[in-house]
């Protein structure tokens, strides 16, 4: 490491050392989270897991009834996964896109090298890989490159035979045949994202209503709490609803700081998400959350947390948006970032998983002790979490030494009931049944 590096990274080295969480990890979970008061401090508590890849024989622990298998291995930063009717699955390998903006000042390099520890400053692939398990056996013994050339793509949906792709700045349109193992045609933008040149926040989502006449597209913010303005919040922190046919779109929630996994409850007809809370209000502040999202909803960011608990970094204050923001139905914890969401329908796991939601937790940089780097269960009683706390489904991705064999994202149910995890550090796909 030069001087140079060395003499911004250090700062943060130290600061390793601070910040230790004083609640327990549960206190900051379930529908009434504690939220004790806000620590404020120039250099934030870091405490990344270093990227190191799965050792040869060791896999990540399944919860007591259930097993794991790797579904395939080799893959290239596997950040989704989605199944196809037929049974195929789709595969997302990207990363981080060029965001030259986002680089730019100390306290940026000194994060982008502790991002790059986390193993997320990996090369892009930018495509979708299809997996598919002829014999049934669990395992693909079929892989094809199925869409290249993308744009930091993560989610997929299909409407009929039209494959949606949210890439990093825009949906995009593919025509689909049931059992093709690549497409070649150029894709039809559908509706712009929120890109350019910081893209804090890059990963985009989509999933299609059940009449398939909209998209629902997550858009991240483009800060922790909007200290480049709120010029450049424009468009985010945010779900959109798009127009499948016309691409019109419009602000369907907003004042979430970086959404990703969605999905549709079946019994209710809700739509939930998970959401990654803002940093740097130390180890036990603010809780990551699942919540449903209603039509029109202010959920808080950046002016609050947790309907009105006022964030008092944020200038100038809207004491009017606070009034009205939406308190999220459930906290996951502090930090635990999560990405991946799966409602339970159709998994053929034991029963204590019939009624619930699966959240892919990627795991925290800044916290002591970490926290996340599993997946989870949140059961739930008439279309909302019990109120018990989460239950592990998969765990096991860091080691006894702190280093991180992987890093859970996107989660699925399969054609055959298994829950499949993608695995963006260990480039595995995991199935657990």
């Amino acid at each position: 490491m030069n001087i140079a590096r060395l003499s911004v990274v250090t700062p943060l080295l130290l600061a390793a050392s601070c910040g230790t969480a004083q609640l327990t990890d549960t206190a900051g979970m379930g529908p009434n989270p504690e939220l004790p008061a806000p620590q404020h401090s120039l250099i934030p508590t870091v405490n990344v897991a270093k990227a190191v890849g799965w050792p040869e024989g060791v896999q990540p622990r399944a919860a007591n009834g259930l097993q794991v298998t790797a579904f395939a291995k080799g893959l290239q930063h596997p950040r989704w996964v989605y199944v196809l009717p037929n049974g195929d699955t789709l595969v997302a390998e990207a990363s981080a896109p060029e965001h030259p903006e986002e680089g730019k000042g100390i306290k940026a390099k000194a994060m982008g090298f502790f991002m790059k520890k986390a193993g997320s400053a990996v090369p892009n692939a930018n495509r979708i890989t299809l997996l598919r398990d002829v014999d049934g056996d669990g395992v693909a013994e079929t892989r094809t490159v199925f869409l290249s050339g993308l744009n930091s793509p993560v989610g997929m949906v299909l409407v009929g035979a039209d494959l949606y792709v949210a890439n990093t700045d825009a949906i995009v349109r593919f025509p689909y045949a049931e059992g093709a193992t690549s497409i070649a045609a150029t894709g039809t933008k559908v509706a712009d994202l929120p890109g350019g040149p910081r893209n804090h926040h890059w990963t985009k989502n989509v999933i299609a209503s059940r009449d398939g006449s909209k998209l629902y597209a997550t858009v991240g913010s483009n800060s922790n709490v909007a200290e480049h303005g709120m010029a450049e919040e424009e468009g985010r922190a945010a779900i959109w609803e798009i127009d499948t046919k016309t691409g019109a779109k419009r602000l369907y929630a907003s004042g979430l700081r970086n959404p990703n996994g969605m999905a549709w409850d079946a019994k209710t007809g809700a739509l939930w998400t998970v959401v990654n809370e803002r940093d740097e209000l130390g180890s036990d502040l603010v809780p990551d959350y699942l919540t449903s999202v209603r039509d029109g909803a202010f959920y808080g960011w950046p002016y609050s947390y947790y309907g009105a608990h006022v964030d008092d970094r944020v200038q100038p204050p809207r004491p009017d948006l606070v009034a009205k923001a939406v308190k999220p139905d459930y906290a996951l914890g502090n930090h635990v970032a999560p990405l991946g969401l799966a409602f339970a329908d159709g998994n053929a796991l034991p029963s204590t998983y019939a009624s619930g939601a699966f959240v892919g937790q990627h795991g925290s940089w800044n916290r002591k002790p970490r926290s996340g780097y599993n997946v989870v269960f949140i059961p739930f009683r008439d279309g909302v979490p019990t109120g018990e706390n989460p239950r592990e489904v998969l765990g096991g991705f860091v080691s006894d030494s702190g280093e991180a064999y992987g890093r859970p994202v996107g989660v699925a149910i399969d054609k055959r009931g298994a829950l499949l995890v993608a695995d963006d550090v260990g480039n595995v796909i995991w199935r657990v049944k």
